[in-house]
């Protein structure tokens, strides 16, 4: 039985961070929800149905679950899967008009095309037949905005790191600080220079292959940092805090996600933030994560506010976004993908391919934004290939008419 991971209209809550992936490649703890589908079910033939825009780079990307879905048990890709559905042969699992999964045959598998699954009125007519099953919470849960992979980041943390082997396979120099070392996985390649602290008291750390931590640097448990990382000196890394792979790390970050690829090198602080790939925060950038009032912070998704219903927020930053020097990011702020922000206070919702400064807003050229993702992709020897190209260009049609204005 093939295991299918799926996309529905959902990603389009989960913007500006899903304009060039699927919404299961979003991170949380150590890995992505898709890997997360991939561990419950290790024997499995796994393949994705994701939107038209991304098929061909999502095929790039994932050359083994490339591949027509069939028949069998299908996964919805924004679920933080912990464990295995016990599903029988035929029924689906719904929340409200949301698909959760199914288990289908291949007849109806050739109807769940990706203009059905984002269509939830056509999607539940397709599967009318099938019996209904309560979802489980044990399973897993929904991630509906970006601010639910951070409220969960830290249990997800615990809840992988504890199930590791404690193993170091890394390099300790003398002088290095390690508190509670069992709770700690290095792996392969990595180095923890003199000098810096890693506490895994309060909770456990997980560093992947060829990561460097730089002398005085500071980081706390719960937390992961992937493989290629590098650490600044002065760094301080606070718990609930997971980095995506080859990204550079300084100043302090505090319960936030970085996909991958992107540089955060100077002081400033990002905390409650969701960070898309090949960012590039400028020295003191720094966001606010919790309103004077503490109260609910208000998040423009797509230029829409929606009531996030938690007390701390910090920004939503999408792919390829630089900002300049010295800039503050208020509570609750999202910054479209490809925009540049070179102005000291921006506004709480930056459109996407937006160029920001004292003198307002223009149109970043899509021209010349792929043309500057290919040079900084380039610097870390990532090709920008033409199904990326495409993928890009298709998101810049998709902000214009998502996006309000």
């Amino acid at each position: 039985m093939q295991l299918v991971a799926f996309e529905d209209a959902g990603w389009r809550e989960l913007l500006p961070l899903t304009y060039l992936r699927s919404a299961c490649e979003l991170r949380c703890g150590c890995d992505t929800l898709l890997d997360k589908i991939r561990a419950v079910a290790p024997g499995a033939t796994l393949r994705l149905a994701v939107r038209t825009a991304l098929r061909a780079l999502t095929d790039e990307r994932y050359p083994d679950l490339a591949g027509q879905p069939a028949g069998g048990l299908w996964i919805n890709g924004r679920l933080l899967l912990r464990r295995f559905p016990e599903m029988p042969t035929r029924a689906a699992c719904w929340r409200g008009d949301t698909l959760l999964a199914a288990v289908v045959d291949d007849a109806t598998a050739a109807r769940l095309t990706p203009e059905v699954l984002e269509d939830a009125p056509r999607l539940r007519s397709t599967l009318d037949g099938l019996p209904r099953l309560d979802w489980s919470d044990e399973w897993g849960e929904l991630i509906t905005y970006p601010w639910d992979l951070i409220a969960r980041n830290a249990a997800e943390l615990r809840r992988q790191v504890d199930a590791l082997p404690a193993t170091c396979d890394g390099r300790i120099d003398a002088g290095a600080i390690l508190l509670l070392p069992r709770n700690i996985r290095i792996g392969p390649g990595s180095r923890i220079k003199p000098g810096a602290v890693l506490d895994a008291e309060e909770g456990p750390i997980h560093i992947g292959a060829n990561v460097t931590i730089s002398p005085t640097a500071v980081v706390r448990g719960p937390c992961s940092l992937g493989d290629g990382v590098l650490v600044q000196s002065g760094a301080y890394i606070r718990e609930g805090t997971s980095i995506g792979p080859v990204c550079r790390i300084g100043g302090e970050i505090e319960a936030s996600i970085f996909q991958g690829y992107s540089n955060k090198q100077h002081d400033g602080f990002v905390g409650h933030s969701c960070v898309g790939e090949w960012v590039n925060l400028g020295a003191d950038t720094v966001t606010s994560d919790l309103k004077n009032t503490y109260g609910s912070v208000v998040v423009p998704i797509n230029g829409r506010p929606i009531d996030s219903g938690q007390m701390f927020v910090g920004s939503i930053i999408g792919d390829h976004v630089k900002t300049g020097i010295c800039t503050a990011l208020t509570t609750g702020c999202v910054i479209g993908l490809c925009s540049n922000v070179v102005v000291g206070r921006p506004p709480r919702w930056v459109r996407s391919f937006s160029w920001l400064t004292e003198r307002g807003a223009e149109s970043y050229r899509l021209d010349r934004a792929i043309e500057v993702a290919r040079r900084v992709m380039a610097r870390r020897r990532v090709a920008l290939s033409s199904e990326y190209e495409a993928a890009f260009r298709a998101a810049a049609t998709a902000a214009a008419m998502i996006e309000e204005r």
